[in-house]
């Protein structure tokens, strides 16, 4: 093949690329993939893409933050409510299929998406006024920024939480640097990390969600919440206790990882992911087993930076984990595994991803280093 028909075909493979990046800012007008309304006391928030599971986009992001805002200051709008459609998912994540297309051509999206998803989860988790996230159905990645930093989150027997982004090329951003190293033990590292999905009122089990109610019961408790005057966060609590204590669903059933815990804080107490995997092929147990194959399946590169990016964020405010995100994000975008996880696990759907360094052991410190330098002009500011 001739180098013009290379070049050739390169350019018409940028070009699409291009234009799927375009297709995407334009995709969703005012309204359409989200609804933003008042209702009684309330602002409401309603995610509505529900054939993406509810996935956000930039567009939604660039409508709700304003609107935050605005009712912030607004004295007629007293509460905050956000939802999804459709009825499987709150939000599964960000649209990661557009960040990887604008990646790969270095259009802006692939800079701004982190940018204003990061803004507008600080806008939330400093919000000034009650904010309750129903996270009915599939609550992953950008669906986790949009609910975990706000005072009240709802859990239904319809929930599935995860942060799977070591298994793409990621890392648990929107603020798992910040929440995940706050939860019991040694649990969020282990979320992190494996991916592992809770469900259900093992959701609140774990710290993720404040409250639980059964799924049907949500209009109703929508109802309740925006018919309030001028709630303070004890009225709104007071609410959602009481539609909890009608839930007997999963009453008084363990925590799904219960019985796991000990070995989990023992196990992943570690100095390094090499650490922690060699624990657990000492361990030998079907459980330890089990997360080891897991691990060895996510990105190296993505393992050893969210280890660093929980053991920093344990100390740090949301305010500055977010920074610290904002400077991993890029790193990750001007590498390789993000793109070529998002191909094996989104887009191929082999689930066969080739990272470029295979192992743990291959990813040395000054690599980590190098992805939590500042970006000096460009680094996020709140």
């Amino acid at each position: 093949m001739s180098v013009t028909v290379l070049r050739s075909n390169f350019r018409q493979r940028s070009l699409c690329r291009l234009l799927a990046v375009q297709q995407h800012l334009m995709s969703s007008q005012a309204g359409s993939d989200i609804l933003l309304e008042r209702s009684g006391c309330a602002g409401v928030i309603t995610l509505n893409r529900p054939k993406a599971l509810n996935a956000l986009n930039l567009s939604m992001i660039r409508q709700i933050y304003p609107q935050l805002k605005k009712w912030e200051k607004d004295p007629e709008t007293s509460i905050v409510i956000i939802k999804g459609t459709g009825g499987k998912a709150f939000c599964a994540g960000g649209d990661i299929r557009a960040v990887t297309d604008a990646g790969k051509v270095g259009d802006r999206l692939s800079q701004d998406f982190f940018r204003e998803e990061y803004i507008l989860n600080n806008a939330i988790g400093t919000y000034q006024k009650p904010y309750v996230a129903l996270i009915d159905g599939i609550t992953m990645g950008g669906g986790v920024g949009l609910s975990v930093h706000g005072r009240f989150r709802v859990a239904t027997e319809k929930t599935v939480f995860a942060m799977p982004e070591t298994g793409i090329g990621l890392f648990p951003d929107v603020g798992g640097g910040y929440f995940l190293p706050r939860l019991q033990g040694k649990l969020g590292l282990f979320l992190a990390l494996t991916g592992f999905r809770i469900k259900g009122r093992d959701v609140q089990q774990a710290g993720v969600a404040s409250h639980f109610v059964d799924s049907e019961k949500l209009p109703s408790l929508e109802k309740d919440l925006v018919q309030l005057k001028t709630p303070s966060n004890t009225d709104v609590a007071g609410v959602l206790n009481s539609y909890q204590a009608q839930s007997k669903l999963d009453d008084g059933k363990p925590f799904i990882l219960a019985e796991h815990m000990d070995q989990i804080n023992r196990l992943f107490e570690a100095s390094s992911v090499e650490d922690i995997m060699q624990k657990l092929n000492e361990d030998g147990s079907s459980f330890a087993l089990k997360q080891l194959e897991t691990l060895k399946k996510m990105s190296p590169t993505s393992l050893k930076i969210t280890f660093r990016q929980l053991q920093n964020g344990a100390s740090m405010s949301l305010q500055e984990v977010l920074v610290m995100e904002y400077r991993l994000s890029q790193a990750c975008m001007r590498g390789h595994d993000f793109y070529e996880g998002v191909r094996a696990v989104l887009i191929d759907r082999d689930q066969s991803p080739k990272w470029k360094l295979g192992v743990v052991k291959e990813v040395t410190e000054d690599l980590v280093d190098g992805c939590f330098k500042s970006l000096g002009s460009n680094d996020l500011k709140l």
